[in-house]
């Protein structure tokens, strides 16, 4: 094995243009690929060749295998990198760069498989000791069979797609009445969006924390973890603000190292390398339970960038082109505190719906101890196409405290002309003094947001029958069908990408 000479990035947006900035950094080549919607994209201008994939769709480029590995082979990339989302946590893809000579910047194809369903991901982390919330470990197709084991468990509990993420075919189940039909529908949803409507069944820990744990490792076995990321802050299941380290650790001394070890443990069980994410659902009194795993780098990794000094990106280069790890567990140490807001195209006051258009003006926050992620600029238009995130700003200071004004600061000089964007949501979670505390579950946000009526949907106003219906046909002349809005601009969740 040895560096690769040139890298192509099979994704788009921010996290290309993070990675293209990297490979530049250490001398390499870079590929951007792009599809009819990106043609005008900032990584497509910033790397040093670019391949067009196809039509917007995803499924027709930046989901076609056999587009990117030609992509690939035409401009001699003899590596790729999948950033997060898309093709980053399909076997499938791994194993075919594998089939095809070409270096996977991330784990092997079969610890992909392991830990990408979520029921195998639950036995190889129980095998590798990591203590895992009570529920089911094989997949669940029928209602009969999903009330008998609710019963067994205990309400509440959670229903969880088997092959999915980001919030889709997940149900909260408080009352064994309304099992069957919630059960339907999670399987349904799980059904439309990963081609698979299995489900597994867990206890519902109350008030949790989400709390997850970067690991690294090796082709020579050795591996580590870097600590770990707070993400309780969450609207309907979707991370929304992460910091580094969790505000949980100062009250339990030795938490970060038995989460880690576990984390290790069980990435170790699966027998992977490079990076890595273990996710645990934790409570206040100290107890952790394994969640997954996502086999890729997270949206959130610049947050432990800032606490530990790494560049997470050019270890994964380096470490899929043979290198050992250049450090031990013992030399890492978590300096300050790093906090990072996630900025998306959405009406914060309209349900978060989308707001898709043309970025007319910008102000990007800068000075020090702050890094903005971005794949945006003036005049650059904002598609329907994928996902919303516009970019991510992360801040770094000594401390939380410090940490949280430099972010307030940052806000305050951040504005994006021509759309909505949800700068607002940001500044209204900075200020709460339970934020300000620590105090966080994963239900913190959306209590939040229903004692504020800025961010409440405003009520139909009355239109008299005769006028509503002529409005409904001049919506209908008017506006695209709603199935012809992708299902990432959906306001009931986000893409898998976005964990």
């Amino acid at each position: 094995m040895a560096l690769p000479r040139k890298i192509l990035i099979a994704n788009r947006g921010e996290i290309a243009l993070r990675v293209i900035r990297t490979v530049r950094e250490m001398g390499l080549r870079s590929v951007a690929v792009y599809s009819d919607a990106d043609r005008a994209a900032l990584h497509v201008r910033k790397a040093d060749e670019a391949a067009h994939l196809g039509a917007s769709p995803s499924s027709e480029s930046y989901l076609n295998i056999p587009k990117i590995l030609a992509a690939a082979r035409h401009h001699n990339a003899d590596a790729i990198h999948p950033g997060y989302g898309f093709l980053s946590e399909n076997a499938a893809f791994a194993a075919a760069c594998e089939d095809a000579g070409i270096t996977f910047i991330g784990p092997s194809s079969k610890s992909i498989g392991l830990m990408g369903s979520k029921t195998s991901a639950r036995r190889v982390a129980k095998a590798g000791g990591a203590p895992i919330v009570p529920g089911t470990e094989e997949g669940i197709t029928d209602a009969a069979e999903a009330e008998t084991i609710a019963n067994g468990i205990g309400y509440p509990v959670m229903l969880k797609a088997v092959a999915g993420g980001g919030g889709k075919g997940m149900r909260r189940v408080d009352r064994a009445e309304d099992l069957r039909s919630l059960f339907d529908s999670a399987s349904s949803e799980a059904l439309r969006s990963f081609s698979d409507g299995s489900i597994y069944i867990e206890k519902l820990i109350e008030n949790a924390r989400h709390v997850e744990v970067q690991i690294f490792g090796d082709h020579h076995g050795n591996l580590v973890h870097l600590g770990e990321r707070e993400c309780s802050v969450q609207r309907r299941h979707q991370k929304v603000i992460e910091e580094s380290p969790s505000p949980l650790m100062a009250r339990h001394p030795g938490l970060r190292e038995r989460m880690g070890d576990a984390a290790v443990k069980a990435a170790r069980a699966a027998g992977y390398f490079n990076a890595g994410t273990v996710e645990f659902l934790a409570s206040d009194s100290g107890d952790f339970y394994f969640l997954e795993m996502n086999t890729r780098l997270q949206v959130e990794h610049p947050v432990t960038e800032l606490v530990t000094g790494l560049d997470l990106v050019r270890l994964q280069i380096e470490v899929a082109g043979g290198a050992k790890l250049p450090f031990a567990q013992s030399d890492i140490s978590l300096r300050g505190a790093a906090i990072e807001c996630r900025i998306y195209a959405e009406d914060p006051a309209n349900s978060f719906f989308p707001s898709p258009g043309r970025i007319t003006s910008l102000a990007e926050p800068s000075g020090p101890g702050v890094r903005l992620d971005s794949g945006v600029y003036p005049g650059w238009t904002v598609p329907l196409d994928y996902d919303p995130m516009l970019s991510k700003l992360i801040v770094w200071a000594a401390t939380r405290d410090q940490a949280i004004a430099r972010m307030q600061r940052a806000l305050a000089e951040y504005h994006i002309g021509g759309i909505r964007t949800n700068l607002s949501l940001f500044r209204l979670i900075l200020n709460e003094p339970s934020f300000r505390a620590g105090d966080l579950h994963t239900g913190y946000l959306d209590t939040l947001l229903k004692t504020q009526p800025e961010f409440q949907p405003a009520p139909p106003a009355h239109v008299p029958p005769i006028a509503a219906l002529a409005l409904n046909q001049q919506k209908k002349q008017e506006a695209p069908a709603a199935a012809a809005v992708p299902s990432a601009w959906l306001a009931a969740g986000r893409a898998e990408q976005l964990r």
